[in-house]
């Protein structure tokens, strides 16, 4: 990157590594200068929470806010109906529509820990794009928008090109995505002055398409920039763990495990993590990534507690920080552990070891579960085990049981009435 930019914002970008690429940096640089730049990124609700996937675009739009403009957060109530094939091998499950707004619902929650929402200038926007979308008349939206695409460009572009090149279908529905999230820039425009599309790499044929079209349309300026598709330093994708997705809700990933995912990062992220998660100054980052050994846990744990007091709560961090170190210093139990409480009634003649571990989150089947235990991996409240079969009745559970799958899962099993 050898464009110096004169604007907060893309500065900021730049320097903690948000930035993969624009469309125009200077005419944006300059746009951002003049004035407060409206700029959105739009989310799908196929689940009822986002995941640490999605988080490096909610940063961004956080960072746009503190350098003094305005984030839009635009729910996909329409385009999810239809589902983005971006680089997917498959058609998405079309959801109904009691399924889409109770997944909005969801969503929403973890937009206003991170912008500030409002009608202030710099205030931040909730829309949903099913307000356009849906109200859209088919053989007027051909004539009007549909004549300004182009198939052969269209098929061009890599996410498409991607899927068709290895002979998988690619559905009409599906086609129309990219002219969908188009026109979702060009409303924006025209209805709220959005000058700037934000978005991972994967989007960029989508955001190019929404430039082309706004021009054509109502021959207007407006930008793309995107993000970089983010793996960790061993491949991983982003966001994704061997236990399932990283949720942002608090509901669907118990804030410790949040924590814990976190205090888990490879040494090689630590700093690159610190920039793009956290709001610690760049030079502290990188001191803190430079670290080797022991020291480097203690940046890990910085990480952890500064990404979790964002999502979370200053309270839930610190919690989950003073569980860890009651777990892994002290051997206890910890208060903030993931907890399962099994109904009295639910154990009759007693309950194997095998489906606890299941039940609790540490194992996804009883396969899997049995692997784990005779492997020798399985720990109850500290001493090891490794009999699958082993019974636990009401009597056993009176006092909770810790459950320690390695050194960084734990479980809590209750009893409840």
């Amino acid at each position: 990157m050898t464009y110096h930019p004169k604007s907060d914002f893309l500065r900021v970008m730049i320097e903690r590594g948000f930035l993969a690429d624009c469309t125009d940096y200077q005419a944006l640089d300059e746009a951002l200068i003049n004035g407060v730049v409206p700029a959105y990124i739009g989310f799908d609700a196929t689940a009822k929470s986002l995941h640490v996937g999605s988080l490096i675009q909610i940063m961004m739009l956080r960072w746009l806010q503190k350098t003094g403009h305005k984030p839009i957060t635009l729910m996909g109530g329409g385009t999810t109906k239809v589902g983005d094939p971006s680089f997917r091998a498959d058609e998405r499950p079309l959801l109904t529509e009691a399924q889409i707004d109770d997944n909005i619902d969801g969503i929403k929650q973890v937009f206003a820990k991170y912008v500030t929402y409002g009608d202030g200038p710099t205030d931040a926007l909730m829309l949903n794009n099913a307000e356009w979308l849906d109200e859209l008349n088919y053989l007027e939206f051909l004539r009007d928008i549909g004549r300004h695409f182009s198939v052969n460009r269209m098929l061009s572009f890599e996410s498409v090109k991607s899927r068709l090149d290895r002979e998988q279908s690619l559905s009409f529905l599906e086609f129309n995505y990219m002219i969908l999230q188009a026109y979702d820039f060009l409303e924006l425009n025209r209805r709220y002055g959005c000058l700037l599309q934000m978005g991972g790499s994967d989007q960029w044929g989508n955001i190019v398409n929404g430039i082309d079209l706004t021009r054509r349309v109502l021959d207007h300026e407006i930008y793309g920039l995107t993000s970089p598709l983010l793996t960790t330093s061993d491949g991983k994708k982003m966001g994704k763990t061997a236990e399932g997705a990283i949720w942002l809700n608090a509901e669907m990933r118990a804030p410790y495990e949040f924590w814990q995912f976190w205090r888990n990062t490879t040494d090689a992220d630590v700093g690159r993590f610190l920039k793009l998660y956290t709001e610690l100054p760049v030079e502290e980052c990188d001191r803190l990534g430079a670290l080797e050994g022991s020291e480097i846990n203690a940046a890990k744990i910085i990480l952890a507690n500064e990404v979790t007091t964002l999502c979370h709560g200053a309270e839930a961090a610190a919690a989950a920080e003073a569980t860890a170190r009651e777990v892994f210093e002290k051997g206890g139990v910890g208060d903030d552990l993931p907890t399962l409480t099994l109904p009295a009634g639910d154990i009759g003649d007693g309950i194997s070891l095998a489906q606890l571990v299941v039940r609790s989150g540490l194992a996804k089947s009883g396969k899997d579960g049995k692997r784990l235990i005779t492997d020798g991996a399985l720990r109850v409240n500290d001493e090891p085990c490794n009999d699958p079969g082993r019974l636990f009745s009401a009597a056993d559970l009176a006092e909770p049981v810790k459950l320690s799958a390695g050194k960084k899962r734990h479980a809590l099993i209750t009893l409840g009435d």
